[in-house]
């Protein structure tokens, strides 16, 4: 599969102390891998979704992390550890929504804190294989996704997809993708219909992207047309990811999604939402208490077009999430397996 190997999302190299990430905001026309040395430059990255996804954000900022110990090595150790918790701040500013941003970096200010009296050098190495860590449990974590969600599916099956959850959204194989790229390895012949997720694009631009270069049978439709391939009976299964789940079950995903996870309820089709375990909040009671980021009114008069399809200075509402509630979802796949409804149990259980 070509995009598992030409298309990664976001590698580190140790070599030149550099994060490489594929520019997402040039797809599919331009690829250009950025090679980033500052965690100011990691955060821009991040906020203006050049990489994006929830894993990748984790992996992206864990290094982000290293990258600002590296850069105060040599201070003194008030001021080294001053700059790292500086940086830290700066980059848990860019996106508000996706907690595995927060959860990757708590993880780095562990280690950095169980670092604390050695020398600055040993700290730099304890942040550098933390950072590997992550990337590395992020791989491994995302073929047992795969594995998992593929355990739920035929082979031939029609699965409709919501934004993008793939190849270019973590290190490795993706979340609601994951089960796609695994039964490929295993002829399953799945056919994908991958919606485009407006206003940003990232079903056209990036799902129908990766798939059609990894030679998926997928076919592009406008949101507007799930429920049109839903009742013609083309679809068997819902596949999407996820950027925050709370405690009970309540799914923010990409705006849209909880339009699908309606149709799909009335179709009777399975809603499937698939993501690490890293992604559940259980600190976050319900859905209603996540904070829903609202971004740029451009994005849906300006961004895409050659000349702007609004009334200029028209008012748009532009949420990036809205909140699936939980009797809608079918199934939350992770890594540790699959946790079905009532979820205040189940999910529970996956972390007991």
């Amino acid at each position: 599969m070509k995009t598992l190997d030409a298309y990664q999302a976001v590698r580190f190299d140790h070599d030149s102390d550099e994060l490489i990430l594929l520019d997402q905001t040039l797809l599919p026309n331009e690829t250009r891998f950025l090679r980033l040395r500052e965690p100011e430059t990691v955060r821009e990255a991040i906020h203006v979704l050049r990489v994006r996804g929830a894993p990748a954000i984790g992996v992206a900022a864990a290094y982000g992390y290293l990258l600002a110990a590296i850069a105060a090595q040599s201070h003194p150790a008030d001021r080294f550890r001053a700059d790292v918790a500086a940086a830290r701040a700066l980059l848990a500013s860019a996106r508000p929504t996706a907690v595995n941003l927060f959860w990757a970096l708590d993880r780095m200010d562990r280690r950095f804190t169980a670092a604390a009296g050695l020398t600055n050098d040993a700290a730099v190495a304890a942040l550098r294989e933390e950072a590997d860590a992550i990337r590395d449990e992020d791989t491994a974590m995302y073929r047992a996704i795969g594995d998992h969600g593929l355990s739920l599916l035929r082979p031939g099956m029609g699965i409709l997809t919501h934004c993008n959850a793939g190849q270019l959204a973590a290190s490795r194989y993706g979340t609601a993708l994951a089960p796609i790229y695994r039964g490929q390895e295993r002829d399953s012949n799945f056919r994908v219909f991958a919606d485009e997720t407006r206003p940003l694009l990232q079903g056209a631009r990036l799902t129908a992207f990766e798939l059609h270069a990894a030679g998926v049978d997928v076919t592009l439709i406008c949101d507007n047309m799930a429920a049109t391939v839903m009742g013609n009976g083309w679809i068997d299964a819902v596949l999407v990811g996820c950027d925050r789940v709370a405690a009970n079950g309540d799914v923010a995903n990409k705006i849209g999604t909880r339009g699908v996870a309606i149709m799909a309820k009335h179709y009777g089709i399975p809603f499937y939402v698939l993501g690490p375990t890293s992604t559940i909040d259980m600190a976050t009671a319900t859905g209603r208490d996540i904070v829903i980021e609202e971004r740029p009114a451009a994005e849906v008069t300006t961004l895409w077009y050659e000349k702007p399809m609004a009334p200029a200075g028209v008012k748009a509402f532009n949420p990036a999430f809205d909140v699936t509630d939980n009797a809608l979802v079918t199934a939350i796949v992770t890594e540790k397996g699959v946790a079905r409804p009532p979820y205040g149990e189940s999910l529970a259980r996956l972390f007991a």
